[in-house]
Parts: structure tokens; C-alpha cells; sequence
């Protein structure tokens, strides 16, 4: 959810501002997602790297997550969705992970879309806290193993990776997870992500022929 800052930036707003606008993005696209039948979302909200931001925009962002927990829990639980905080919690004020498990605990019966919360996430973290997971349990380290430590082995590796705000990279964002995704470069910034928006990134997505290794010949063959 890239480009709350260059969005305040061009309204001659502070850089918190546009990540207040982002939560209003964010609250419409978790809406049309589990309109249009999507079973899992998982968002980039804070990332290991982001604590190098200026202090106050750091404080600001830790505020605005416990004032969206306070406001939004209810909405989800009324969706049905639930949600669930992915990153390391260590560092975390304590109040905030309380806000946190707080969340997770009242959306748990959740049984619509899951909402993953990546906070304090990077996806080396989680490739390595994985290996340090298997490495522990005394079992082999395979593909398979690793991938059942991943942060996210609660949900299937995700068909479409949506990033705006014109650039094109991943930025450290389910490095594991996104082997085989399809990859949506939008030139929004994030505050002016839409319905519309959306539709256009999974209209994109449904043209495209994912082979997974194999051949187009191979995927348009239908299985015996």
C-alpha cells in the first residue's frame, strides 16, 4: 500500500495525513475484496524496515493502528472476517500488542475472508524465522518443512500481488509466498485505490496464463 506520503506531499499535508487517508483506502478495499469473493487478503502495513522513518512519523503510525483497532474490530466481526497480525511482535509497545491479541481473539470465529495485518513484517524475517523453527524441531530443512513454519502457512500462497504507487518492486513484501504470484504494478497512489482500481488489477489478472513450470500446451489440455 504504497504512497501515503507523496499523497499528503502534493496537498502540502503532513505525511501522516496520508496515511490516515490510506486506513479509508484500506477499509474500502477489505469491502469490495470480500464482495468479489476473495478468501484471503493480506496487506503491507508497517515492515522491519520502516522504524528507519523519522521518529514522529514512526509514533504516528503505531497511534493510528491502535485507533483503527479500537474503531474497526466491530465492522469485521459484523463481516465475518478474520484477522490476524503477521510480524514480530518483540520491540512492540506492550499496550499495542495487547490491542493486537485483542483483535485477533474477537475476530477469531471468524468464517469469511482472512484479513492478514503484516506488522513489523520483512520477508527475510520470516524466511529465517522459519529456518530457525525447523532447525529447532530437529526436522530436515526441506521446501515443504519451511514452508509450514512460514508467519502465513494458514493461508495458500496468494494468486495476485497488488503493488501502487508506481513502483516496481516487491520492497522485502512474502518473498517465500510470492514465487509464483502475478505481479500488479499500479501508478495510483495508495489514498486513491478504488473499486475501480481494483477491478482493473484482477481483470489483469484473469487475461494472464499462469503455467506454474509447464507449457501452455500442458495447462489448456484438460486433466483425464
Amino acid at each position: 500500500m504504497d504512497g501515503n506520503g507523496r499523497w499528503a506531499k502534493r496537498r502540502l499535508l503532513p505525511r501522516i495525513a496520508g496515511h490516515r487517508q490510506g486506513v479509508e483506502s484500506l477499509r474500502r478495499c477489505i469491502r469490495a475484496c470480500a464482495q468479489r469473493g476473495v478468501r484471503a487478503l493480506t496487506v503491507f502495513a508497517f515492515s522491519s524496515e520502516n522504524w528507519n522513518r523519522p521518529e514522529d512519523e514512526v509514533s504516528g503510525l503505531m497511534d493510528l493502528l491502535a485507533k483503527a483497532l479500537a474503531r474497526e474490530v466491530a465492522e469485521l466481526q459484523r463481516g465475518g472476517i478474520r484477522l490476524l497480525f503477521i510480524g514480530e511482535r518483540r520491540g512492540l509497545p506492550a499496550r499495542l500488542r495487547q490491542g493486537l491479541a485483542e483483535a485477533e481473539a474477537a475476530t477469531a470465529q471468524g468464517a469469511g475472508m482472512v484479513l492478514n495485518v503484516c506488522f513489523n513484517y520483512g520477508g527475510r524475517w520470516d524466511i529465517a524465522q522459519a529456518a530457525a523453527r525447523v532447525a529447532a524441531s530437529g526436522e530436515p530443512v526441506t521446501e515443504i518443512a519451511l514452508d509450514r513454519a512460514m508467519a502465513l502457512s494458514h493461508v495458500p500462497d496468494p494468486d495476485l500481488l497488488i503493488r501502487t504507487g508506481g513502483e516496481q518492486r516487491i520492497s522485502n513484501f512474502l518473498l517465500w509466498q510470492c514465487a509464483y504470484s502475478e505481479l500488479f504494478f499500479s501508478d495510483r497512489l495508495w489514498p486513491d485505490f478504488d473499486e475501480a482500481a481494483l477491478d482493473e488489477a484482477l481483470a489483469a489478472f484473469v487475461a494472464r496464463e499462469r503455467r506454474f513450470g509447464k507449457t501452455s500446451e500442458q495447462v489448456a489440455r484438460p486433466s483425464a
